[in-house]
């Protein structure tokens, strides 16, 4: 199985959508997402096989220095295959490409190991307020 990884690389919104249905366990929205990364991200990362799309991230940021991963989404069927990490390695590399100095990521527990051992990001304190 080839899969290919494309920093800022083109996609159709329908196509985000039914991973994002899929990987969060909700029925398939009508989301803008082209218009959305181009209005507040540094860039995303589009996983394909055969020109389809199985894998998708998004890398916010603040503008400056600080990026943020959000949206990490892999097909089911394709899971646990290295798809994932291998997106937010190359989201990583586009981070710091854009000379940004942090990437920061929150999660659910289920997924700590994910982040953490597949990915290599370190535990860190932080807060949240629920809105």
């Amino acid at each position: 199985m080839t899969i290919t990884y494309e920093w800022r690389g083109e996609f159709e919104n329908a196509a985000v959508n039914v991973l994002h249905a899929e990987g969060f366990d909700h029925r398939v929205l009508d989301i803008d997402w082209l218009e959305q990364v181009h209005r507040h991200s540094l860039g995303w990362v589009c996983a394909r096989r055969d020109g389809e799309l199985v894998g998708f991230v998004n890398v916010a940021w603040d503008g400056g220095v600080h990026a943020f991963v959000l949206d990490t989404m892999v097909r089911a069927d394709l899971r646990r295959s290295g798809i994932g990490a291998a997106l937010v390695a190359a989201a990583v590399r586009g981070a710091r490409a854009a000379h940004c100095e942090w990437l920061h990521v929150d999660f659910d527990d289920d997924l700590r190991a994910f982040y953490f051992d597949a990915c290599g990001f370190k535990p860190t304190k932080a807060g949240h307020i629920a809105l």
